[in-house]
């Protein structure tokens, strides 16, 4: 029983050592990402998905992006908004061209769907 608990008791403590060091690296990746709100230059409108115009489905959706140097969004993750419409705010928000600055930063930009066209 002692053998079982200590192989347990190592098992749980480098599963832990694990868990610590992912989060570290990512905190590391986070904290060279700055949160700012840089211009928009080039905006791309969504596409409309074919059920929600057909459901005459209106909003916004929120998506987190990083957005290099350069101006280009490297990553986006949804934050909120109707699951119809997540999917084309963040195929459009991904070719949006921004202000290029110093470091690549991380912000939240808002995608909105009125009626039968897209904002």
């Amino acid at each position: 029983m002692a053998v079982m608990s200590r192989k347990l008791g190592r098992a749980v403590l480098a599963g832990l050592l694990l868990l610590v060091g992912s989060e570290a690296r990512q905190s590391k990746v986070l904290a060279q990402e700055r949160e700012a709100t840089r211009q928009v230059k080039w905006r791309v409108p969504p596409d409309y998905p074919e059920l929600a115009r057909r459901m005459n489905l209106t909003g916004r959706v929120r998506v987190e992006v990083v957005v290099a140097a350069d101006g280009r969004v490297t990553f986006t993750h949804p934050l909120g908004g109707h699951p119809l419409l997540v999917q084309a705010a963040e195929t459009a928000v991904k070719k949006w061209k921004f202000a290029p600055a110093s470091e690549a930063t991380r912000q939240v930009v808002e995608v909105e769907f009125a009626g039968r066209d897209a904002h």
